[in-house]
């Protein structure tokens, strides 16, 4: 519900402020450490980054009630931003965009890790459960440019808003793509700030959209194999839609006027 966005966002304020904040039966506020703001500031950023990759990940609607308490917090206090990049481009270095190459000297072990994959006793994480982290991170991350906290004052710009996303996608489309992962990464991008991107780029939108079905996606075929064609399918018959009916949809879950009513 909105008032329970709103008494979250507002306890994170507070507790940034350097205000007396009640939680689990204590008082604790950041004054009483020297260190205590850019701990939780840390925490906090860190924390963000969870939420993308755990919560988002299963259930892809809660990226926007996520997204609009960071903005608003990055908004008011942007080291918490700065910090909550950090930890995403560390995790998902495909948020910034970039596929690390394996230096020489690297393990592979190490080399996985790079790549965003969780390795324990050297064991590497399923494919599946690897790119489904992945997706939830960079919808959390096309929700939030595009999002701004409603009871803001809204004189200033959006701290990281949809010109950094224009930005995502012209160097993901310079990329040479990765079987797997650009095309789930591009149709999760595009469903969650497609509609957003056209609003704000137009005609220009169209273009890219049109280089992504006429030149883009051809390359991604040529590197898939048979088995990992199911996420290339969708982002080619989600181009074709959007291109056929001139419009992107709205994505599944974002937050109306009305929802700041409940």
């Amino acid at each position: 519900a909105g008032s329970k966005l709103r008494e979250v966002f507002d306890k994170i304020n507070n507790l940034l402020s350097g205000k007396p904040v009640q939680t689990e039966g204590q008082t604790v506020s950041v004054t009483q450490h020297p260190q205590g703001l850019e701990f939780v500031c840390y925490k906090l950023a860190e924390k963000f980054v969870k939420h993308g990759e755990g919560e988002v990940s299963f259930h892809h609607d809660s990226a926007f009630p996520i997204a609009v308490v960071l903005s608003g917090i990055w908004e008011l206090h942007p080291r918490v931003g700065d910090i909550f990049l950090a930890h995403l481009h560390r995790k998902c270095p495909y948020a910034v965009p970039f596929y690390p190459a394996r230096k020489e000297g690297t393990s592979v072990e190490e080399y996985q890790r790079m790549l965003g994959y969780e390795v324990h006793d050297s064991k590497v994480e399923e494919q599946d459960h690897f790119l489904k982290r992945m997706s939830g991170m960079i919808r959390l991350y096309a929700a939030i440019i595009q999002l701004r906290w409603p009871y803001g004052n809204k004189q200033g710009a959006h701290p990281h808003g949809l010109s950094y996303g224009w930005r995502w996608l012209a160097q993901m489309l310079n990329l040479e793509p990765l079987a797997d992962v650009t095309a789930m990464l591009l149709l999760d991008f595009l469903e969650v700030c497609g509609s957003a991107l056209v609003k704000q780029y137009g005609i220009q939108f169209w273009k890219t959209m049109f280089f992504i079905q006429k030149s883009y996606i051809p390359r991604i075929e040529a590197i898939t194999s048979s088995g990992q064609m199911g996420c290339l399918s969708r982002l080619k018959s989600f181009v074709q839609k959007c291109l056929q009916e001139k419009e992107i949809p709205l994505p599944k879950g974002i937050l109306t006027p009305s929802f700041w009513r409940t």
